[in-house]
């Protein structure tokens, strides 16, 4: 009997740690996803590819999700209902299922990354003449990302922009701490010379590797949630066999 209670002990406190760890990971995809969404939507012109946003918003249904099967956990392993727990591991395998296919989309989709940027960053650049959305965008482009250009910040000296104009570069690829760069690429030194292509397809895919990991990491966890709910409801059947012993009562 005590090594009955021990495991059922052991089994429920598993839940309720895991119940624990979903509100955490829910928590992380949230943040993940807000950040991945806010980062296609700030750069939305250089992607052509309108449903790149789509592994950030599964993410954060994803995580919405979590949270409410921390609640469900919780419920099913202090009450150790059958139809709690049962309930449970329906939604654990909904939930694996979803993280699978985000899972598969965030592979998917880090591919479609580089090629989206690759082929719309240079019509959004050729556009720029300082004064329209797509001049908005690519200055906004290079002054977070500290990048100047397409490839480097040579990049500019084949543009219209440069040629028609004084034969400077966009303000926006100077480095902040020079408050006299005018853009001249006579001074290199005060420009930012790294390309942006690559520095925004670095940061994409590594904000989806992060989310995958979390992913890959949470998925692993809920298999050990759905052991502890198995090894629960066999203890349960156990004992509903057991007789009772004289003088007790159901």
């Amino acid at each position: 009997m005590f090594i009955m209670d021990c495991g059922m002990f052991t089994s429920k406190s598993i839940l309720l740690f895991i119940s624990l760890v979903f509100w955490a990971a829910g928590a992380v995809l949230t943040y993940v996803g807000a950040i991945l969404l806010s980062t296609f939507k700030n750069y939305s012109h250089f992607f052509e590819d309108r449903y790149t946003v789509l592994p950030s918003l599964v993410i954060i249904a994803i995580a919405f999700v979590m949270f409410v099967i921390g609640l469900i956990g919780c419920c099913a392993a202090l009450k150790e209902s059958r139809f709690a727990l049962g309930l449970f591991m329906i939604i654990l395998l909904i939930i694996f299922a979803a993280e699978v296919s985000a899972f598969v989309l965030g592979f998917i989709y880090r591919k479609q990354v580089h090629e989206g940027v690759n082929k719309s960053m240079a019509d959004v650049f050729a556009k720029y003449n300082g004064k329209n959305t797509e001049s908005r965008a690519v200055d906004l482009l290079q002054k977070e990302m500290k990048c100047c250009g397409i490839k480097n910040y040579t990049y500019w000296e084949t543009t219209e922009w440069f040629n028609k104009g004084n034969k400077t570069f966009p303000l926006s690829c100077c480095k902040l701490q020079f408050s006299n760069c005018t853009g001249s690429p006579k001074y290199p030194e005060l420009l930012d010379q790294e390309g942006c292509e690559m520095k925004l397809e670095t940061g994409l895919e590594s904000i989806l590797s992060c989310a995958m990991l979390v992913i890959l990491g949470f998925a692993i966890v809920q298999l050990f949630g759905m052991m502890s709910i198995c090894v629960i409801g066999c203890r349960r059947k156990q004992t509903g066999y057991q007789p009772l012993p004289s003088g007790m009562y159901a």
